[in-house]
């Protein structure tokens, strides 16, 4: 499909986050300094919806404050261009595919390799020795509203043992098992503070519960695999030590990161108070990025919400706006294969493009989430790029091809499995966004909203 941008700019300013600590954690981490935004479940300064325009004034102060930080990023929609995206349903060898069947017993698998192989690169399959242990746990936890679980997932090669955490809140008051949303958190671990002695917007496991939902962490930079490049500790440099054949793992970081999703979901297995068929992935930015690569992968995810992921996630490569792929990969080559850096003076010879991972969720659910201010994600890059993927959806009679019209800022567009919003502000994942992926799961799982 080819796009031709218009004249006009739906974008906002960049923020960035980044998380802190190094290594492997064998416990909870203690609470530490430093500003944490608490949870506000007053959402009325999001009741106003408008459309996503903004000033020319605006536009060279956001290209001008760019420059200054030696960001040289496109901020102008003009300047875009037009490009060509792969086609969702011709394969390799130039056959089409034209039924649901066609799509999941040949494309799907197709799409999967390539991305492995072009930019994520291909992690070991679960451990034969995965062994969970709980090692705390208070029925009474959050005033008594719920069960707290902290949970050891570890495994062992060449009877050497990995050891990763996974925090749970679970609502007592339920009638059967609980559907539950895993946070892959690349932030400080103080963001999911069990103790709740630091309670953050960003993990907010009170409003989740009395929603109705239970609530799950893996802390990935402390205790899956460091945010750093040339790592020597975490997961990777653990498998390259002792796995049997480690020059068949060219997982990066961001692979690595959802590799330990998909262990948690093994210990949800283990778990009745889980309800399996209601399972939800979350990240923000970079975990955004690895909570959708997680989905694309392991279809035991039933809806996949992905907050201000940008390039790398659900952002269209070959939009020359914001963060590109030759500045990420030059920032964090770490987080994909060294292939995919190959792409960035030639990003016409890409072989996928990201509409193509969103598409790989499909026909589970998938929720996009942008925030107005955040020109560096390219929240109409994600957009089209969902666009484009929902022709999948459609494919297999569970939603409508989508027109391109950028929805209203703070409004949120649903159709089944499907979901976006575009809500006011900066790069943050907010309480206000929880709410709303809390609202299209209410509907998608066919529960009462509360």
């Amino acid at each position: 499909m080819r796009f031709h941008v218009p004249a006009f700019l739906l974008v906002g300013m960049l923020l960035t986050a980044n998380g802190a600590g190094q290594g492997v954690a064998v416990a909870p981490v203690a609470p530490t300094g430093g500003k944490i935004n608490p949870p506000n479940t007053d959402f009325s300064a999001y009741e106003k919806k408008f459309p996503w325009v903004l000033s020319a004034a605006i536009l060279q102060a956001q290209a001008a404050s760019m420059e200054k930080a030696k960001l040289h990023e496109n901020v102008y929609e003009a300047k875009v261009g037009a490009y060509t995206l792969p086609d969702l349903f011709t394969l390799a060898d130039g056959r089409k595919v034209s039924t649901p069947g066609g799509w999941e017993g040949e494309r799907r698998a197709e799409l999967l390799e390539i991305f492995r192989r072009e930019v994520y690169g291909i992690s070991p399959p679960k451990p034969a020795t995965l062994a969970f242990r709980l090692v705390a746990s208070d029925p009474r936890a959050l005033q008594g509203e719920a069960t707290l679980k902290r949970v050891a997932i570890s495994f062992q090669l060449r009877n050497e043992t990995f050891q990763f955490h996974l925090s749970l809140f679970v609502p007592n008051r339920r009638s059967g098992p609980a559907p539950v949303f895993l946070l892959l958190n690349h932030r400080v671990a103080k963001n999911t503070d069990v103790t709740r002695q630091v309670r953050s917007e960003f993990w907010p496991a009170e409003y989740a519960v009395s929603r109705g939902y239970a609530i799950a962490a893996v802390d990935l930079d402390d205790e899956v695999d460091p945010d750093k490049p040339n790592a020597t500790t975490g997961l990777r440099a653990f498998y390259r030590r002792l796995y049997s054949k480690p020059e068949e793992l060219t997982w990066a970081t961001l692979a690595s990161w959802a590799w330990s999703g998909s262990r948690a979901v093994d210990y949800f297995e283990t778990d009745p108070d889980i309800d399996l068929a209601r399972i939800a992935v979350i990240g923000h930015s970079r975990g955004g990025k690895t909570a959708l690569w997680a989905a694309a992968q392991d279809t035991r995810f039933a809806l996949a919400c992905v907050n201000c992921a940008g390039e790398g996630g659900p952002a269209l490569s070959r939009r020359d706006f914001g963060e590109t792929l030759g500045m990420i990969t030059t920032n964090f080559p770490y987080w994909f294969t060294p292939t995919y850096a190959r792409y960035a003076d030639r990003i016409s010879s890409l072989p996928i493009d990201q509409h193509e991972l969103v598409a790989l969720v499909a026909p589970r659910g998938y929720h996009g989430g942008d925030a107005s201010l955040d020109l560096h994600s390219d929240p109409r890059g994600s957009w089209l790029s969902l666009v484009e993927a929902t022709k999948v959806w459609a494919l297999a009679g569970r939603a409508r091809v989508w027109p391109d019209s950028m929805p209203l800022v703070n409004d949120v567009v649903m159709d089944g499995p499907l979901a976006y919003h575009l809500r006011e502000g900066g790069h943050a994942l907010t309480t206000f966004d929880w709410k709303l992926y809390f609202d299209h799961a209410d509907l998608f799982f066919r529960r009462s909203p509360r």
